[in-house]
């Protein structure tokens, strides 16, 4: 089967896009290597690179080149005018690929490059030698250690974290030392009332004099947390021009690819923002713009028919709010069609044939997982991911996203995220034994809850307080938990939404860092993540919007199945988008939720960012190859027996053995590669 039959043809416009950007890197890199012999090495790498793509696609031509090309540079520095010439060549055989025709290989050429050379070994394998399994302890790491910068990086994270967490810790000996306080001046009061008791008052008083020390000590201590933090926070923050830049020219490659004129309008690139969520917000920033671009911006004869100017323009936009950044990407197209929307979600069965939602509520069914109206998969925007996912990420980092749409005018997407990880304020409130904490940015009031607040309009359960009706939910009943006799009343808003939640009681407010978790199962819907109280009790902290009897919940009252048993999670490390879309496809048409990297040391931030139940990487990666990162994974106790399997390009006997004793749980070759084979070993390594 050609690359042109084959299942994942569709995928054959980004891997032009993919290859030509390579290509680019490949020409400045050949150039650079007269003066830098270093540059080998990036050389064999971005080869590398874009034969495992082509290998996926079996365009057989490419790959052959690239390999022979990447055996050649194994011995030193080839001639800059051969290189040159494979450049070309590659160009040429990418180009007939765009053309729809399959490239065939240079026969000439690969006989310069190589020689006398033996042939690549088969890379296909049968099916009984296609995954190796690790039976044996992994090996001790000999290699060379990280990058410079991504160790820095991933220190400055450590100490930013630490910094906040003793900062939290010390405005927690605030507390203990006020109730010291408290407790001398309560005893010294009962010793006067008692009369003279001269021992019991010498103990009073140095029991004082330790309280005011201990307040002293905190409040120095307060300060170099304060300072520190604030310090460490300061370098983490870098402008989105380079974000903007990147997605900018996405989006022009992807209008040629479609054959639309787009124009991308950028402002507030100067805007900056905590460089750790922009590296989570970057796939989901992405996929709004190739949706902008494939699903939105109409083609040029139909925008001119419309009375439009035959380009179309996307804005990129970012402003600060405050504490947190707004994030807009905007078109000028087509806009939604909240009707087809509807239709869509009634043939679906996720609504009655007699619904009559508003526009504005049809909209919020775009961020149900896997909804689409499309009925064919496009080859820019992908499958399996939609609005649903970038929703998820923004709520993961403690932001919302909103949707708004005019039909023929275009569509807006604003994605809001605070500026920095910094601690939150929560309040802590009881639900029969559960404590759980509720941001207290979502709450603006806390009252006792009377049986005569609560009232059924239009067959909905409603707080009334003081004229104001607002849609209310009881945590208990949400949570499956008895409530208490007395309950208290938390009075707010989310995302523009009113909000009433009814709670036990509320235990006080504390300042907390929030860490993702995907170990709360179906209850991650409504979790943010997990927090560590200045105690050292873990709470769940709840989300807002996400309890929000708001837009969201009226159209899932219009009947909504009820949520699903929690898919596993699979963190997929490849550096080629084609390959790793190629393979998130894969893992996500079996069932498995994908958490995409596209190097080992962002990977190694996913991680500490979220849970996941397998890994999935490739070996030849800039900055840290797999092994290395396999390696890394099993030093660390929290990862030490997280599943990896890996798959490459390479099919020699020593390279599985390399990565079995790196750690890796098995090995899978890409050519050729038995989908089925892939599936059935990570469910089997995760246990299901």
């Amino acid at each position: 089967m050609t690359a042109m039959d084959s299942e994942f043809a569709d995928l054959l416009p980004l891997f032009v896009a993919e290859a030509r950007d390579r290509l680019v890197t490949l020409a400045a890199l050949t150039a650079r290597l007269a003066h830098e012999p270093g540059a080998v090495v990036e050389l064999r790498r971005e080869l590398h690179t874009l034969k495992g793509a082509s290998r996926m696609l079996s365009l057989t031509a490419i790959a052959t080149l690239c390999h022979a090309a990447e055996e050649l540079l194994q011995g030193g520095s080839p001639p800059g005018a051969l290189l040159t010439r494979v450049v070309d060549a590659l160009a040429a055989m990418v180009d007939e690929v765009a053309a729809g025709n399959e490239p065939q290989d240079d026969a000439g050429l690969l006989a310069e490059l190589a020689p006398g050379r033996p042939a690549e070994p088969p890379a296909a394998v049968s099916a009984d030698t296609a995954a190796v399994t690790a039976t044996t302890t992994p090996a001790a790491s000999t290699s060379t250690p990280a990058p410079a910068r991504s160790a820095t990086d991933e220190a400055l994270d450590e100490a930013a974290d630490h910094a906040l967490a003793l900062r939290i810790r010390a405005r927690g000996m605030a507390r203990f030392a006020t109730r010291l306080e408290e407790l001398a001046a309560l005893a010294e009061r009962g010793v006067n009332d008692a009369g003279p008791a001269q021992v019991l008052a010498v103990l009073i008083a140095s029991l004082r004099r330790e309280a005011l020390a201990l307040a002293r000590s905190q409040r120095a201590l307060a300060w170099a947390a304060d300072a520190e933090l604030d310090a460490l926070l300061a370098l983490q923050m870098q402008p989105l021009r380079p974000f903007f830049l990147s997605l900018a020219r996405h989006a022009r490659t992807l209008a040629r690819e479609l054959g639309k004129e787009v124009e991308v309008a950028v402002a507030g690139e100067a805007t900056t923002l905590d460089r750790r969520i922009v590296t989570q917000l970057e796939e989901a920033v992405l996929h709004v713009v190739r949706n902008a671009v494939d699903h939105g911006i109409e083609p040029p004869a139909e925008r001119q028919a419309a009375g439009k100017p035959r380009g179309g323009t996307v804005r990129l936009e970012a402003a600060p709010c405050g504490s947190r950044v707004r994030l807009t990407i905007a078109d000028d197209g087509a806009g939604i069609d909240s009707e087809a929307v509807v239709l869509a979600a009634v043939e679906r069965g996720l609504l009655p044939k007699d619904a009559h939602p508003t526009p504005e509520e049809a909209l919020q069914l775009l961020l149900r997982p896997g909804f689409s109206t499309r009925t064919a998969v496009s080859p820019i925007s992908g499958r399996g991911v939609g609005l649903d996912v970038v929703a998820a990420v923004a709520n993961r980092l403690g932001g919302e996203l909103s949707l708004t749409s005019r039909r023929g005018y275009g569509t807006t997407v604003t994605l809001e995220v605070p500026a920095a990880r910094r601690g939150e304020r929560i309040f802590l409130a009881r639900v029969g034994p559960v404590r759980f904490g509720i941001p207290a940015a979502a709450v603006q009031r806390l009252e006792p809850l009377a049986a005569a607040h609560i009232q059924r309009q239009n067959g909905r359960c409603v707080a009334v307080r003081e004229g104001e009706t607002l849609p209310f939910l009881p945590l208990a009943e949400t949570f499956g938990l008895e409530p208490a006799a007395r309950q208290m009343l938390l009075i707010g808003s989310s995302a523009g939404e009113p909000l009433a939640v009814a709670v036990d009681s509320v235990e006080g407010e504390e300042e907390v860092l929030v860490r993702p978790t995907s170990v709360l199962g179906d209850g991650a819907g409504v979790v943010d993540g997990l927090a560590i109280l200045a105690s050292g009790e873990p709470v769940a902290v709840l989300s807002p919007r996400a309890l929000a009897p708001g837009t969201q919940r009226r159209v899932e009252r219009l009947a909504m199945p009820p949520p699903a048993r929690r898919r596993l999670r699979v963190l997929l490390v490849e550096d080629s988008f084609v390959t790793r879309e190629m393979e998130r496809r894969l893992l996500e048409d079996a069932g498995f939720e994908v958490v995409g990297a596209a190097s080992a040391p962002e990977a190694l931030e996913a991680l500490a960012q979220t849970s996941v139940d397998c890994v999935v990487t490739d070996i030849e990666m800039p900055e840290m190859d797999g092994l290395e990162f396999t390696r890394r994974l099993r030093a660390d106790p929290a990862w030490a027996v997280l599943p990896v399997v890996v798959v490459s390009t390479r099919s020699r006997r020593e390279d599985r053995l390399a990565a079995l004793q790196a750690g890796a749980d098995a090995y899978f070759v890409k050519q050729g590669l038995d989908a089925l084979e892939l599936v059935a070993m990570v469910r089997r390594l995760c246990g299901r």
